[in-house]
């Protein structure tokens, strides 16, 4: 694993430390009011009465309304920041070691690839290893949640395609909007079939994966048709062959007979509210 890879919240180890929690979509970000029940599960997750919060807009090249929407969501119940490494939000920190004062970062959604090379350019990777270190919730939402992973399903470059530049300190390949544009699932099925990503970790619109020390430990869901997956590659039964810890061997995809396709493996979601 590079450094770049290794940085994000990991000890010297390469456990990964710290709370993460990674949306498939939804939050203030598609709701049309900025009420999310995903977002208030953030604030409660920081013990923290009135929360510092930072959101970072670097997917979307710091979109100025992208972060008017941030502060109009969390206004009042927590003491909010942008983080912006291009300059473009009026008033908003330039600065990445404001991360080490927060409660909360909230990562937001739009280039997986312009978040990654901003990210690497201005040193974040380190910066966010120690806050994560110090008990500094991270998350985010689309980019924001592939950004976390080694691989992901991003539109960065045009049409859906797999990339494998993330950080990689979450286990597994992730993608977000899994039913909420038509072709993320069908194209990650056909890319797992292939061998082109390995296990990923689907999320719906309005569900989210909650993550403590590199493990996952609940899913979430602010609407009850979000749902969560674990995709991989296994015999067509999608049963025999897999071992109980849900990775598929080739010794055992062979001894089975069968030929190996993407295996969808529902995770079990708990409604907020």
């Amino acid at each position: 694993m590079s450094p770049a890879r290794a940085a994000v919240g990991e000890t010297p180890h390469g456990a990964p430390q710290g709370t993460l929690v990674t949306l498939g979509g939804g939050g203030f970000s598609m709701s049309e009011d900025g009420s999310s029940d995903i977002d208030d599960l953030l604030l409660e997750l920081t013990g923290a009465e009135r929360p510092r919060v930072c959101f970072l807009p670097t997917a979307s090249e710091d979109d100025p309304g992208y972060s008017g929407r941030f502060e109009a969501a969390f206004r009042g119940r927590a003491r909010t920041q942008v983080l912006s490494l291009l300059g473009r939000v009026p008033g908003a920190q330039r600065d990445p070691r404001c991360l080490l004062d927060q409660d909360l970062i909230y990562v937001g959604g739009g280039s997986t690839v312009e978040l990654l090379a901003q990210w690497r350019r201005h040193g974040l990777p380190a910066i966010l290893a120690h806050a994560a270190a110090e008990g500094v919730v991270l998350a985010g939402i689309s980019a924001g949640m592939n950004c976390w992973f080694a691989a992901c399903s991003t539109d960065s470059y045009g049409p859906l395609a797999p990339l494998h530049d993330g950080l990689g300190v979450l286990p597994g390949a992730a993608c977000p909007h899994y039913h909420g544009e038509p072709d993320r699932r069908p194209l990650l099925l056909r890319w797992i079939t292939e061998g082109r990503m390995g296990r990923t970790w689907a999320v719906d619109d309005g569900a989210a994966l909650v993550w403590r020390d590199g493990e996952l430990v609940d899913a979430v869901a602010e609407g009850s048709g979000a749902r969560a997956w674990l995709v991989e590659r296994g015999p067509a039964s999608g049963v025999e062959g897999i071992r109980r810890d849900g990775a598929a061997g080739d010794d055992e995809r062979a001894a089975s007979g069968l030929p190996a396709v993407a295996v969808e493996r529902e995770l079990p979601v708990r409604l907020l509210r």
